[in-house]
């Protein structure tokens, strides 16, 4: 009875997000009667779906083979982990996280939100019930999680063997959330225009759900990025893979909305460069949707075969993306214009920065559809690949950042060229003194790895600016949480320079008992062993691993085989330094009993990572610096 539980629930949330829909688009029309019970269905719509898939979850770890899903996608010897998260790792369990987080994420709105007017905010969930809808529409018809199985079989098929591993209980997840959190900024738009209602209030009400999106968006792409590093065996951190871009778009799309939605909210400009935004961010996570979901890519994280299901999302995308397209279209003029700024000023550096993030994020969708659309049109497969992204995205990049870097210090309206060539004066020497070193100290390295470096110093350097001479214990925690993701950046940007700049690779074919020198590594093939994990078996190799005249330690790389589903993975052994990693991947073995062995020394590769969780752990005090601001607000209305 728990699929057929399941099942029911999202019946019956499906009932009550079409009741939410129809009672939103009547009360916004003129039926007043009808809008109390808006708040109410969206808040019950939210708990079934969350119901629903809270069955799913059972069904795995209870290893149900007689539901088809599990079947497929589980193991009775699975270990619980991989049970637990093999819920969303296929195609139905992850549209029903999707729809469950979305429905969740509406029913929130309708549960808190109290600063739009009334109206604003019932055209605010009928829109988010529209989204729901059609994708509640397309698990019933098109992608039932809770088919039968008849007859049940003995066991189930297995997980993919590169999902089996912690990183599919969060990577997921926390992009799901951030593909939501921007659905919900998208109904707000939606809302705003139907009822004219673009401003400050509306940013207000709006900016938590951007900046928790793409604080989610932020780890997941940075989870996902480590993930891949390790459990690929290919030693690189980002691959430019379709889907990968499918996570990157909506990201950068959220960057350019978050810093638009902060001017309107604190400073009432970009009204319609905000709302315009909004539509593109939510356009981009629909795109990544389709991407992952139709079938088009085969990938380790596309799920879905059946085109049909391609063609539903396809249909979705183009009714939901079209249809705000064509609202904007009608209601952009009803938007009146915002308060004016002159073009030196932190507003203006902030439009530069929303203009050359959409300029890398055409970039980013031409490379990724281009060969989609060669070979739909002429069958030719033609690959994209990083020399594209690199030599295109890569120095509009750079200048982003160098911009970003001026943001923090400008000041609102307007600012005077002389006064800010003194404030960017210490970021400016220590980018020139990092120039120096490199030029004095360091071999040639490539004009985009030192560039990198050059800019991450001064970036570094400025985004502790905005502190100077401040009383840092009345700063307010967002001041902090800006200062903090920047800085981030400059770490993130300095990790991925080094990494292109200093990284030594050697490919070897070795004996027991032959060293290899990597980096500032000795690494010396000991020999093989079998050895047997919870549903798998492996060939580990024997490495003992000496730094100059230290203590010897050992690392263990597999090659791994996977009966069910039969999968052969690498598994590469890291050790991690202060200053970077040495990575290891056993290959095959030859005719001669030699064994292929990979070896690479990545100087501060971590920095990538660090800097992403600092990231994402500022813009997470900013969110709470930002409510916490606005409840104080409310407390003194309240008590004036």
């Amino acid at each position: 009875m728990i699929a057929e539980t399941g099942l029911a629930a999202l019946w019956l949330a499906t009932a009550l997000c079409a009741l939410q829909l129809v009672f939103g688009i009547m009360a916004v029309r003129g039926r007043d009667d009808l809008a109390a019970a808006v708040r109410p269905v969206a808040v019950v719509q939210g708990l079934l779906a969350a119901i629903s898939f809270l069955m799913l979850i059972w069904l795995f770890l209870r290893t149900d083979l007689s539901v088809e899903l599990v079947v497929r996608n589980s193991h009775s010897e699975k270990p619980w982990l991989y049970k637990f998260a093999g819920a969303w790792g296929n195609h139905e369990g992850s549209m029903l996280l999707w729809v469950t987080v979305l429905s969740v994420a509406g029913s929130l709105v309708a549960f808190f939100e109290r600063r739009l007017r009334e109206n604003t905010l019932i055209a605010t969930l009928a829109a988010q019930a529209a989204i729901g809808l059609g994708f509640y529409a397309f698990l019933l018809f098109a992608s039932n999680p809770f088919a039968r199985s008849t007859p049940a079989p003995e066991e189930g098929m297995g997980l993919n063997p590169l999902l089996q591993d912690p990183g599919l209980a969060f990577h997921p997840p926390t992009l799901y959330f951030g593909y939501v959190g921007l659905s919900v900024a998208f109904s707000f738009a939606v809302g705003a225009l139907m009822t004219r209602d673009v401003g400050a209030d509306f940013a207000r009400a709006m900016r938590p759900w951007v900046l928790g999106s793409w604080i989610f968006l932020t780890l997941g792409i940075t989870a996902g990025s480590y993930w891949a590093y390790y459990e690929l065996g290919w030693g690189g951190w980002w691959f430019w893979d379709p889907v990968e871009n499918a996570s990157l778009m909506p990201w950068l799309a959220a960057t350019a909305l978050l810093h638009s939605v902060t001017v309107l909210a604190t400073r009432d400009s970009l009204r319609a460069w905000t709302v315009m935004l909004a539509v593109v961010a939510f356009s981009m996570s629909m795109i990544g949707t389709f991407l992952v979901r139709s079938g088009i890519l085969t990938s380790v994280h596309a799920f879905a075969v059946d085109p049909r299901r391609g063609s539903f999302i396809l249909a979705l995308l183009v009714l939901y993306i079209g249809g705000a397209l064509l609202l904007y279209g009608l209601r952009v003029g009803t938007v009146r214009e915002g308060k004016k700024f002159q073009a030196v000023s932190r507003e203006g550096a902030l439009v530069a920065n929303n203009l050359l993030l959409t300029a890398i994020l055409g970039i980013v969708l031409i490379g990724t559809l281009y060969p989609l659309f060669v070979e739909t049109l002429t069958g030719e497969q033609l690959s994209v690949g990083p020399p594209y992204f690199n030599s295109t995205a890569g120095p509009l990049a750079l200048i982003l950042i160098a911009i970003m870097a001026l943001g923090p210090l400008l000041r609102w309206r307007k600012d005077d060229w002389r006064d800010l060539i003194n404030r960017i004066s210490f970021p400016i020497l220590f980018s020139a003194l990092a120039f120096a070193g490199l030029m004095f100290f360091v071999s040639p390295i490539g004009i985009l790895p030192t560039l990198g470096i050059v800019l991450a110093v001064g970036v570094g350097a400025a985004s502790v600016a905005p502190l100077w001479k401040r009383n840092l214990r009345r700063t307010p925690m967002f001041t902090y949480g800006m200062v903090i993701a920047h800085l981030g950046i400059a770490v993130a940007l300095a990790g991925m320079a080094s990494e292109s700049a200093f990284t030594e690779e050697v490919l070897v074919a070795t004996t027991p008992g032959q060293e290899h020198e990597v980096g500032p590594y000795t690494v010396r093939f000991v020999g093989v062993d079998p050895v047997a994990g919870p549903n798998w078996t492996a060939i580990e190799g024997q490495l003992a691993v000496t730094r100059g005249d230290g203590e010897p330690f050992g690392l263990m790389p597999q090659a791994r085989m996977f009966a069910s589903p039969p999968t052969e993975t690498n598994e590469a052994a890291i050790a991690t330094s202060w200053d970077g990693q040495l990575y290891t991947v056993l290959g095959n073995s030859d005719a001669q009993g030699r064994w292929q062995l990979r070896l690479w020394w990545k100087p501060f590769v971590t920095l990538i990572w660090l800097g992403g969780g600092m990231i994402a752990f500022g813009g997470l005090l900013s969110l709470v610096g930002r409510v916490r601001r606005e409840r104080r607000s409310a407390l003194r209305e309240a008590h004036g």
